[in-house]
């Protein structure tokens, strides 16, 4: 088997990856803040209070910190003359490979969180397919993309 590709994400897309795990686990939070409440105020069983408390805590733990962290460490990919690797997934890992006469076309994108980061996402379109590497530096995801897009012209050419 190859070995893994060389390139990682930027560790700020860790931080993003967080934030995201904040924002949901406050929905969370509060769907169990008024769960509890709603059981006070109808006395319910006891161990529906401990669910609400225990449940949040444990969503939070699992995906603010722990999938981040696994995301963000086996997150790799590489950019070749012939082909893109790619390499990511928390339990199971995926690789794949894209050949580069196969790319049609190169698009980064850039959402407010992202931004604020400094940080962008770059899309490879295929005919089949569309494959993301998700928070680079906005600088390198242009120089990326750019990078992407004279190669598959260059493998074009050669077919």
């Amino acid at each position: 088997m190859r070995k893994e590709p060389i390139n990682q994400i930027s560790p700020k897309g860790l931080k993003v990856w967080r934030l995201y795990g904040l924002m949901h686990s406050a929905i969370i939070w509060l769907l169990a803040i008024g769960a509890g409440v709603l059981n006070w105020w109808l006395e319910g069983p006891w161990w529906v209070m401990v669910i609400c408390v225990v449940l949040p805590i444990l969503y939070t733990y699992i995906f603010v910190y722990l999938f981040p962290k696994l995301r963000w460490l086996r997150w790799r990919y590489e950019v070749r003359e012939q082909e893109i690797e790619l390499q990511h997934g928390l339990f199971v890992v995926k690789r794949t490979l894209v050949p580069m006469v196969r790319v049609q076309h190169v698009d980064t994108e850039q959402g407010p969180i992202l931004r604020r980061y400094d940080l962008a996402s770059i899309t490879i379109s295929t005919a089949a397919t569309n494959h993301t590497i998700p928070a680079l530096i906005t600088s390198e995801a242009d120089e990326l993309r750019s990078r992407i897009s004279t190669l598959a012209r260059v493998a074009e050419d050669d077919v």
